[in-house]
């Protein structure tokens, strides 16, 4: 049977102390989704706002450029879903097998702070899904975790780094440190000795990734856990 996964997107875009603009990093997005689409899943996307996704143009560089990009940008049909996607109110966790959440500095906003976003999160947890999420998405943790307390308590987890932030010369122009929210939070925040290589961490129904670089092998995971499933 076809597997279903929702991915939750950030529809931020202005970052603070600075005129540059953030949104979805690309990557985060394209590698999951093909990884998915390779397997013959189902992908629905939605976000606080719908329609149109932010992108963070630092991700559309060529530096940072991945395969997946490049096939995305052959693919109208990837390209009209990312432009027309579902607010988070049109979506259900009970018509799905899990939760995926990609980053890009925007969910630190907007995800974070979102109680449908929040309120989805526990709906997967408690029915037994899988929440996956990579880079700045674990934000999307906090709101849940919020709503209920404890829920990250121990639990190994990671997410973009202090040290990581500090190399992307971003640390001045976010709300707060992403590791450092989840370790007040209760959470055992772990990551990779070098910044910026691929990490990840997996703790019951959570698989979190740690960087761009995470990405696809966090679908991977995830892939392979529901395929036990």
């Amino acid at each position: 049977m076809m597997k279903k996964i929702l991915m939750i997107l950030t529809s931020h875009v202005e970052m603070e102390n600075t005129d540059h603009k953030t949104g979805l990093w690309l990557g985060e997005f394209t590698d999951p989704y093909y990884e998915f689409i390779d397997k013959g899943y189902d992908i629905t996307l939605v976000s606080p706002k719908g329609g149109k996704t932010p992108i963070d143009p630092v991700s559309k560089l060529t530096e940072n450029i991945t395969d997946s990009n490049r096939r995305f940008q052959d693919d109208e049909a990837a390209q009209q879903k990312l432009d027309n996607v579902l607010t988070l109110n049109e979506v259900s966790a009970a018509d799905f097998d899990a939760v995926f959440i990609p980053g890009g500095h925007g969910p630190l906003w907007d995800l974070a702070h979102n109680d449908i976003s929040g309120r989805l999160i526990l709906d997967f947890l408690n029915s037994h899904k899988y929440v996956a999420a990579v880079c700045h998405g674990p934000a999307a943790l906090i709101k849940a975790a919020e709503l209920q307390p404890g829920l990250l308590q121990g639990k190994n987890i990671t997410c973009f780094t202090s040290a990581e932030e500090a190399l992307v010369f971003r640390s001045s122009n976010i709300p707060y440190q992403l590791d450092e929210r989840l370790k007040d939070l209760g959470a055992n925040v772990k990551s990779a000795l070098i910044p910026f290589t691929s990490h990840l961490e997996t703790d019951g129904l959570f698989i979190t990734g740690q960087n761009p670089a995470s990405a696809g092998p966090t679908a991977e995971a995830l892939i392979k856990a529901l395929e036990i499933v």
